[in-house]
């Protein structure tokens, strides 16, 4: 695999050419519509095990393995050919291997809501350990509000993926409720209650396991959560269930704000099977333009993790989206939500170049609307996930998790499975 970055004058016939790849293969696997509308920047996923150089004036064996970051035994055993390494001539034509040994197998879970496309859905369900269908909403009284998963559940089972309920302290009407955890977290008999129900509807449903996502915790009630896990897990094991929760994305224990005291990073290592980090938002609907998962502040939150959590405990967050924000950021605007492959869609459109910010590992983008207004994009390419991708395994964790599988990003998922096998668990 080659993640190759377009520069001017190039076109998807002459990278086929130069690659050996159809040219219909290319706009597939980078879900390309217009094969006259490649955007200058943006990342290509090529599928290929190796690719034609050839040698310019002054190059070495050396520098070349250094520019396709091969050794040169590599090259050499490539191009069997070459009699005296220390001669090589200008113009002269290398076969250079990219085919690289993989990183090894992770776990990776895909958030979806029940109304995910079913081909959406049966296409991506191949890459995810579990999918985990979003959400049943708890209720002060211990209820859940009831939701038509079964078909996610059924399509999930059929391809090997384990189905993960998802119980969270939501609103009907949207947004996180402290009310709700509050509730649920300081009366034993809305727990029992809640517990009951949510037994019922896994046995019911035929899940896998089960995601506790409450968000917004009162810092008073984080004893009464840590509290409130143990239950939970101490049920769910005993029925042969798995128990997962989604944290917030903190960089220290005492870090302060309502989204973060009330999450223990040490007392859910220990309680659970597996946290969810969600390293993501840092852009957000709300807020002013900046990269969604900028990779070193992403690096600072997995860094402060593994210090209390145990890594093979760990999955890391990737956002599946981008966000257009209008500028100059007026507080109380929002941002428009992107797909991946919408953002570079909307950069051919309106003739922006794509440019890649360096320190966050985040491709990105400005353009002016037709009523004058200048806008900012950031979204997810096949370079940004393959850093995300090398960061969790240097530090060892036992996998990803995406928010949200409910679009098709065929270049993550080409990228993933160019590093990693895929563990299922079923």
């Amino acid at each position: 695999m080659v993640i190759y970055r377009v520069r001017p004058g190039d076109n998807i016939y002459r990278l086929s050419r130069l690659y050996g790849i159809p040219e219909q293969q290319i706009m597939e696997d980078n879900q390309i519509r217009d094969p006259q509308q490649l955007v200058v920047g943006q990342a290509l996923v090529l599928m290929t095990d190796s690719v034609k150089h050839t040698v310019g004036s002054g190059q070495s064996l050396y520098s070349i393995a250094a520019l396709y970051g091969i050794s040169v035994d590599q090259l050499l055993e490539a191009n069997p050919q070459i009699t005296d390494p220390s001669r090589i001539q200008a113009g002269q034509v290398l076969t250079i291997p990219v085919t690289s040994q993989k990183l090894g197998s992770i776990l990776v879970n895909g958030y979806v809501y029940p109304s995910v496309n079913r081909n959406t859905l049966n296409r991506t369900l191949p890459y995810l350990s579990f999918v985990s269908i979003f959400s049943y909403m708890a209720g002060a009284d211990g209820a859940l509000a009831p939701i038509e998963d079964e078909a996610v559940i059924t399509a999930a089972r059929a391809q090997n993926t384990a189905p993960l309920m998802v119980v969270t302290n939501m609103r009907p009407e949207g947004g996180f409720s402290s009310e709700v955890a509050n509730a649920v977290l300081s009366g034993q008999q809305v727990q029992d209650t809640l517990l009951e129900n949510i037994t019922a509807t896994m046995k019911q449903k035929n899940y896998y396991g089960l995601n506790i996502d409450f968000e917004y915790i009162y810092p008073r009630d984080r004893e009464n959560y840590n509290n409130f896990l143990r239950k939970v897990v101490a049920r769910m094991h005993s029925l042969g269930y798995i128990v997962t929760t989604s944290l917030a994305p903190k960089t220290s224990a005492g870090q302060q704000g309502l989204l973060y005291e009330a999450h223990d990073y040490p007392a859910h290592g220990e309680a659970v099977d597996y946290v969810i980090l969600m390293t993501y938002e840092w852009g957000y609907t709300y807020g002013p333009a900046r990269p969604v998962a900028p990779l070193n502040l992403v690096e600072e939150v997995i860094r402060y993790a593994v210090t209390v959590i145990p890594p093979n405990k760990i999955l890391m967050g990737i956002p599946n989206y981008g966000y257009d924000w209008t500028l100059p950021f007026v507080r109380g605007s929002s941002a428009r939500s992107l797909t991946n492959p919408g953002a570079v869609e909307l950069a051919a459109q309106v003739g922006a170049r794509i440019l890649f910010d360096e320190e966050a590992q985040s491709p990105h983008f400005d353009y002016f609307s037709s009523d004058g207004k200048k806008h900012t994009v950031w979204f997810e390419d096949a370079r940004s996930i393959r850093a995300k991708l090398e960061l969790a395994h240097r530090y060892g964790l036992a996998g990803v998790s995406y928010w949200t599988a409910n679009s098709y990003f065929s270049q993550n998922w080409l990228v993933l499975s160019s590093l990693f096998d895929v563990k299922k668990v079923l």
